[in-house]
């Protein structure tokens, strides 16, 4: 049997970096999960040590990984993959499952893609900080949800800085900024009739290239980010007021309350009216 410890953490409200799960694992030999798929960006770090991930690439075709100690892997969201610990010396891991806006930009600024998943620092230090901001999140799962969602950034702030291929380009730099601007806009404006095309105009630039440069720093068309995002504001003020639906539907966007019920319900994947009974506020 493993040895496991972990807590589950409530992702709603934190749009642009949330916490899923997360925990510790001693390994029993050849203990392996999958193959399967996840929601959500999931980050192992090994602590001692070997293993094997098996994880397809962007062309779906299966990869092998040996992992040992003081590396890690990610696995992305919809891969499909199987991890195995060693026979002889089975792993131990920390693990975070994440997900955001803005988490797949994040993780491409410290050269780690679906093609490339495996975790290897270069800088001891800052692969020891990041260590300790997973362990501290770990330890501390009954703090304040702001509270470990700092830490959380400060996870991410570490793994980006000691990845050993961290490079940022200057086209990548010029991307993030149409980016900054479009998620700026959307900030301020999610409560209009705004489409993809005035986000683009905002930017300067035509629908279809901004399309695909949203989609590559964020992982998202403008057209779903523009949902996840008036629909989490939806969320909030269900939970937090006491406006109707139709009242909240007209405050993020939409003038048919019939409309605004069926966006919700692809996203929350029951009713505006089901999800408020079910998160009042105690």
């Amino acid at each position: 049997m493993s040895d496991l410890i972990f807590s589950i953490f409530p992702l709603e409200n934190f749009i642009d970096l949330g916490l899923c799960q997360f925990g510790r694992e001693q390994c029993s030999p050849s203990h392996s999960f999958g193959p399967a798929a996840r929601n959500h960006f999931l980050f192992h770090y090994v602590l001692s040590g070997v293993g094997t991930l098996m994880a397809q690439d962007r062309d779906g075709i299966t990869q092998t990984y040996s992992i040992k100690s003081m590396q890690g892997f990610m696995i992305f969201p919809d891969q499909i993959t199987t991890y195995i610990a060693d026979n002889e010396i089975p792993w131990e891991y920390l693990w975070l499952e994440f997900d955001g806006l803005r988490v797949k930009g994040m993780l491409e600024a410290a050269g780690i893609t679906q093609n490339s998943p495996v975790y290897r620092a270069r800088k001891k230090e800052l692969r020891d900080d990041m260590v300790n901001e997973m362990q501290y999140i770990i330890e501390h799962a009954d703090s304040s949800p702001f509270h470990i969602i700092g830490h959380l950034y400060l996870f991410l702030d570490y793994l980006i800085r000691s990845a050993a291929d961290f490079k940022v380009s200057s086209g990548s730099q010029l991307r993030d900024f149409y980016i900054h601007e479009a998620i700026h806009y959307v900030e301020h404006n999610y409560q209009n009739n705004i489409s993809v095309e005035d986000i683009a105009a905002v930017c300067g630039l035509n629908r279809s290239y901004f399309g695909k440069i949203f989609k590559l720093g964020v992982g998202k068309t403008p057209q779903e980010f523009l949902l996840n995002y008036r629909m989490s504001k939806a969320a909030e003020l269900l939970k937090l007021t006491q406006l109707s639906i139709n009242d909240i539907g007209i405050a993020v966007g939409y003038d048919n309350s019939l409309h605004f019920s069926r966006a919700f319900k692809n996203i929350y994947g029951i009713s505006p009216r089901e999800w408020r009974n079910q998160n009042k506020m105690k």
